[in-house]
């Protein structure tokens, strides 16, 4: 009987294993292609400086909109004659020309500082998580003068949110990107992608797909004060997969006209900063953060940051907000019901709504306030670099 019994479980796991669908292969695509998407309002929509931003610099405010594109075409081809040329086609609706032009950037490698770098001074205050008051273990300090020595903390980047940007100049054997200042201008008010899109040119299939979701609405972020903390407060917008915040500030020194310590905080829960996170995110990947505390749900519309924060930063702090939105993805050829998918291509279209605003008073970190006459208020420096920014 054992033998018999023996016998039938593995017949039956025989039966189970023919029975079960096996995983469709597919080929890697000639052509991948990003569009991202977004919506800027606040500061960031104010022609990007501090001119025309200063009417609604303070506790959030203005509901002027702008728009961005970002494309990206990366090609396992050669083009077919000559150097590489690709478009973006757009409709009329979108009001940013006839042709987005796709150019090849070139490689530049430098490792030389850039003209007015100076070894940074002052130390890094890392705060995190919503609420009246700082948690324990905050801040992490971090000294500029070790990380201008290379001595980068673990955890100052996100290692769990990596910054998906799709194809690139490294992952491609061809590539072509926009904005690059070789023709097509941002979108504007009155601006629609819904409709058709097509890329064309000589180093990937011709790639066709239509829009159905158009820009993300605006957010609007106001700034309160609670007791020695800042509520961050705003809109909620109806396509939002998560939200995320976070705040630069620092202290200076009036004496030297030098920036002091800086401050950075996150809204994460956990010890979370940069990364992905700046990014676009996927929704499937914003789910996950959630669970982790790293991104706030959909349904949450403020955010206290802790007063300790503000205690570190009195000079001047700006706050940031991302709102999350949908994604699209297309291929072609359509998937077959059978036998392995050869793809020619696949596009992915992510969207995403940001704001910015000044919080509280002091304008003088901003404004380079303490510099002694005619020297620079902004020079180049290790934090500059970590940032991102010359300054």
């Amino acid at each position: 009987m054992k033998t018999w019994h023996k016998i039938g479980l593995l017949a039956g796991a025989a039966i189970v294993a023919v029975s079960a669908p096996m995983a469709q292969q597919a080929t890697a695509p000639k052509a991948r292609y990003n569009m991202d998407v977004g919506t800027v309002t606040g500061m960031m929509a104010m022609g990007r400086g501090m001119g025309g931003a200063m009417s609604m610099a303070f506790g959030g405010g203005g509901n002027k909109e702008a728009y961005e594109l970002r494309l990206r075409l990366g090609s396992t081809l050669s083009p077919d004659k000559g150097g590489p040329k690709a478009d973006h086609l757009p409709q009329a609706a979108l009001k940013v020309g006839k042709a987005l032009p796709l150019i090849t950037p070139t490689r530049t490698v430098s490792e030389d500082a850039p003209e007015g770098f100076e070894q940074p001074k002052g130390r890094l205050l890392l705060f995190w998580g919503c609420g009246a008051k700082a948690g324990k273990g905050q801040p992490v300090i971090i000294d500029f003068s070790k990380v201008a020595k290379g001595q980068f903390p673990p955890g100052l980047f996100s290692a769990r949110v990596p910054a998906d940007r799709g194809p690139n100049l490294t992952n491609s054997r061809t590539y072509g990107e926009w904005p690059n200042g070789k023709g097509g201008k941002q979108p504007q008010s009155g601006s629609s992608l819904i409709g058709e899109h097509r890329v064309a040119g000589n180093y990937s299939p011709e790639i066709k797909f239509s829009l159905a979701q158009d820009f993300m609405g605006g957010l609007t972020m106001r700034t309160t004060s609670m007791g020695g903390a800042t509520v961050l407060s705003w809109n909620a917008l109806p396509v939002a997969t998560g939200y995320h915040a976070w705040a630069m500030g620092g202290k200076v020194d009036q004496q030297r006209g030098e920036m002091g310590d800086m401050v950075w905080w996150s809204s994460s829960s956990a010890k979370e900063f940069g990364g992905g996170l700046w990014d676009w995110l996927s929704p499937s990947v914003v789910q996950r953060l959630i669970g982790e505390k790293v991104v706030m749900p959909p349904t949450q519309t403020s955010c206290a940051i802790p007063a300790e924060v503000r205690a570190a930063a009195p000079d001047f702090m700006m706050a940031n907000l991302y709102a999350y939105g949908p994604e699209a993805n297309f291929a072609y050829p359509p998937k077959p019901p059978t036998g392995v998918w050869h793809v020619d291509w696949t596009a992915r279209v992510r969207y995403r709504s940001m704001t910015s605003a000044m919080v509280g008073g002091g304008m003088g970190g901003m404004m380079g306030g303490g510099a002694p006459q005619g020297e620079p208020r902004c020079k180049p420096s290790v934090f500059g670099a970590v940032m991102g920014r010359g300054c």
